[in-house]
């Protein structure tokens, strides 16, 4: 259920810093003019950027979360600016402070966990509706029933639970509970940058209400803060789709491109093959295929002696060495290749797969299992006189490549070393 392998802290760490930046920003008394003015305009910046960044691509929830976020600040910031004004709240200012303190979350945590369907224009309608719906009822009620539903939005129902430190209404502290757990568990289940900025999100949300008559701009700058979270989160996870391989979670080609570009004068390039893998892949179904990549991936990924791995394409890989010499890496090629070679994998059979855990982990290294075990081959290539460019490197490796499929695979070979069948690359 929980994917905890997949929990990275990068996932957090954009989130964090404009929060903590959101945090400082907000203790500070005195700004200059030019602050002042920026922190007026900056949430509706924001959110022409952000939102025409998210309506490009195509991301609704993250356009929800936003116009939410920011219509919030909208309602909160009419009523500190006449506050600033006239020195004293407005006579609704305690109706749609509370207000916002219960739908603010409720809706954040909606669209948050509401997933992207297929048909995008039924989506957004189903989201503008759920978001007219709940606007159009609050107005009415608050414009209908101000001291009722002051009166009822401000009881304290759990006296117990009631301590000094709240600063907002009983409601809400239930309500924020539910809607940080529910993001908690959306994202163990599927990690990812945008579900980890919500969590954090929603932390500075729950920091700014009570402080909004209190700090001056607080109300400006942290959800500025929180709509920034939400598009860089967006911008992380295109960067991801663009970089790392979503099967093997490896690099990609394009990151070892750019990384090519960025080598110094001593490296090493390496390229590994799995080992008669369209046969393994045809015997045995895609599905173990994938497993077969996943598996050769991490592995690769583990390598040691400043070894970085990219997925190159298909069932080929590319270990990236900077600093370094042939003959310092050789050994650790060697040791990885080895690593892969003792892994026995076991297939199960489908069919009689159990339904539930319990029952598999009872059934585990018993039945008729089908164990195969999978090697690579490895070709190692150096940045020579005769060979400058990372490209021509990188073309070396992969003769060397062939080099040791050539010679019985399941080997590493260096780019001039004599092969014991002599293959070379076959166009």
């Amino acid at each position: 259920m929980f994917r905890l392998s997949a929990v990275r802290a990068s996932h957090f760490l954009p989130s964090l810093i404009l929060l903590l930046a959101g945090l400082a920003a907000a203790y500070v008394r005195d700004l200059s003019v030019f602050f002042t003015s920026l922190f007026n305009v900056l949430p509706t910046l924001v959110l022409l950027l952000g939102g025409a960044y998210c309506a490009v691509y195509r991301r609704q929830r993250e356009l929800f979360l936003m116009v939410t976020v920011y219509i919030a600040y909208f309602l909160l910031d009419t009523q500190t600016d006449f506050y600033r004004d006239n020195g004293r709240v407005r006579e609704d200012a305690a109706v749609i402070f509370h207000l916002v303190c219960l739908l603010l979350p409720a809706l954040f945590g909606l669209y948050g966990a509401w997933q992207e369907r297929t048909h995008l224009a039924q989506d957004l309608l189903a989201r503008f509706a759920v978001l007219f719906a709940v606007s159009s009822v609050a107005v009415a009620l608050e414009q209908s029933f101000p001291e009722a539903l002051l009166g009822w939005l401000a009881e304290i129902r759990w006296p117990a639970l009631h301590g000094q430190w709240m600063s907002l209404i009983q409601l809400a502290y239930p309500l924020f509970l539910a809607v940080f757990i529910l993001l908690v568990v959306q994202y163990l289940r599927e990690p990812r940058p945008l579900h980890a900025a919500q969590i954090i999100g929603l932390i500075g949300i729950f920091w700014m209400l009570p402080k909004t008559f209190i700090l001056p701009f607080t109300l400006n700058i942290m959800c500025s803060q929180v709509m920034l979270m939400i598009a860089a989160a967006v911008s992380h996870e295109a960067y991801q789709m663009a970089f790392r391989d979503e099967l093997t979670g490896l690099p990609g080609r394009r990151a070892l491109n750019e990384r090519m570009q960025r080598l110094g004068r001593n490296y090493v390039i390496a390229m590994t093959d799995v080992d008669h893998f369209k046969k393994f892949n045809d015997t045995h179904g895609h599905d173990v295929g994938d497993q077969v990549l996943r598996l050769v991936a991490s592995r690769l990924s583990k390598v040691t002696g400043g070894g970085r791995a990219y997925r190159y394409g298909g069932e080929e890989f590319a270990l990236v060495f900077a600093g370094k010499t042939a003959e310092e890496c050789l050994p650790h090629l060697e040791s990885v290749r080895e690593m892969i070679a003792n892994y026995a994998i076991q297939l199960r059979d489908q069919n009689s797969r159990p339904q539930d855990d319990s029952t598999g982990r009872q059934r585990r290294g018993a039945g008729a299992n089908t164990t195969v075990s999978v090697t690579i081959s490895i070709g190692v290539a150096e940045r020579q006189v005769e060979h400058r460019n990372p490209d021509e490197v990188l073309k070396s490796a992969d003769q060397a490549l062939y080099s040791a499929k050539g010679a019985g695979r399941n080997c590493v070979m260096t780019f001039g070393q004599q092969s014991r069948r002599g293959a070379v690359r076959m166009g």
